[in-house]
């Protein structure tokens, strides 16, 4: 059993329903990520999406290099979209992100 607190245990069940597939690695930085103090304000099933569209958005897509590139964020998160809603699909979510609000479905 993993102890923690009420909001930590609230976190780990929605990552396991948003998530089911997502590898240990990502899932302990997604955890970590909504459970920084900037998101508290937020209900877990929240928190857990903002960390984990963060998570694929910085770690698995070219986002930051198109940045680099002079991308504007806007047109960076454009060019990036098809490729996290392909690693969302594998890791099991049913939720997308869209062109129109990034972090919705």
């Amino acid at each position: 059993m993993v102890a923690g607190t009420k909001r930590q245990k609230d976190m780990r069940k929605a990552l396991r329903l948003l998530l089911p597939r997502v590898p240990m690695a990502d899932a302990e930085a997604i955890l970590e990520g909504a459970l920084a103090g900037h998101l508290r304000h937020l209900p877990p099933s929240i928190a857990v999406w903002q960390a984990a569209t963060s998570r694929i958005r910085h770690e698995h897509t070219d986002y930051d290099d198109l940045l680099d590139d002079g991308y504007d964020r806007d047109a960076a998160r454009f060019f990036v979209l098809d490729a996290m809603n392909d690693m969302l699909e594998t890791w099991g979510s049913q939720k997308r992100v869209s062109a129109e609000a990034d972090d919705e479905v």
